[in-house]
């Protein structure tokens, strides 16, 4: 893909995989609502029944934008069989993470199984479960990680779905278990772990880099609209944020991502664009450029 500094090799860090099975398991959580009703609350076309159609769909979508890998990660557990799909029938262009909620009874044996499996990544999102990284009952997880080499995705701060919102389900989301500060002895304590914090902390931006120059093996993802800056005081914008990012974690422990999740909108160039021009407004690189839109992520997952 073309920029400023050159042709870019891009992967994306952070893309939803919105399956059928997914859409299915949301249903589940509302009395009355179908699946087939979703398409047109949302404005969404909706996935096919078979994830490798939709995993055909989003290879279709990357080449068009000229992205050679991206990372698919299940949304909700249970769902992580549609990733694992995926990967297997395009595994030079994807990589796959799972959703769990470690509290879950079935979670070791349901992340063994997923790690076992080819996936890469553990997404965990302690607001949503209401338990904090370093709790006791997350720690057997964290060695299952440990023990298979994968990333763990840690969502810190802000936490809004908005696909929830629009088909009336219930996010009672806890803000009080979003501080990346809790994931600093964790990290500490597993340094052979890579943990990625996505959107800079969403909201929790100071937080997260303190704990991310305290801890080598923590990484940022600068995906989505990044729209948590608004809480900052003083004001920041997108150029601010990389400034600092790159003062304190430096360029290789950066993970270009966007967000993107559903079509039609598909792949969200918008992202890029304004990435590309907040790192281009601070003067990186073209070796640093490289690192950050697609080296990282290649070697942080090999």
């Amino acid at each position: 893909m073309q920029a400023p500094w050159g042709k870019l090799e891009v992967r994306d860090a952070h893309v939803h995989f919105f399956s059928h099975s997914y859409f299915t398991l949301l249903a589940g959580q509302k009395p009355g609502l179908r699946v087939e009703q979703m398409g047109p609350i949302l404005g969404w076309e909706m996935p096919p029944e078979e994830p490798e159609k939709l995993a055909a769909r989003w290879v279709e979508e990357l080449d068009r934008h000229g992205v050679a890998q991206a990372v698919l990660i299940a949304s909700l557990p249970g769902d992580e069989d549609s990733v694992i799909a995926a990967v297997r029938a395009f595994p030079k262009r994807f990589f796959g993470y799972f959703f769990l909620n470690p509290l879950a009874p079935d979670a070791l044996s349901r992340a063994e199984r997923a790690l076992e499996r080819g996936l890469r990544g553990i997404s965990l999102l302690p607001a949503m479960h209401g338990y904090f990284v370093h709790d006791e009952r997350v720690r057997p997880v964290l060695e299952l990680a440990a023990a298979h080499g994968a990333v763990v995705f840690v969502h810190c701060g802000v936490l809004t779905v908005g696909v929830r919102k629009k088909l009336g389900l219930a996010s009672p989301f806890e803000l009080r278990f979003s501080d990346p500060v809790d994931l600093h002895g964790v990290a500490l304590r597993y340094p052979q772990v890579r943990f990625v914090i996505p959107h800079f902390g969403a909201g929790y931006f100071r937080e997260a880099l303190m704990v991310a120059d305290l801890c080598p093996n923590v990484f940022l993802d600068t995906s989505s609209s990044n729209s948590w800056m608004r809480y900052q005081a003083p004001p920041v914008d997108l150029r601010m944020v990389f400034e600092r990012a790159f003062e304190v974690a430096g360029a290789r422990r950066l993970l270009f991502g966007t967000d993107s999740s559903f079509f039609p909108r598909g792949w969200h160039r918008a992202i890029f664009d304004e990435q590309v021009k907040a790192l281009e407004a601070i003067g990186v690189t073209a070796e640093d450029a490289r690192a950050i839109f697609g080296e990282n992520l290649a070697g942080l997952l090999g």
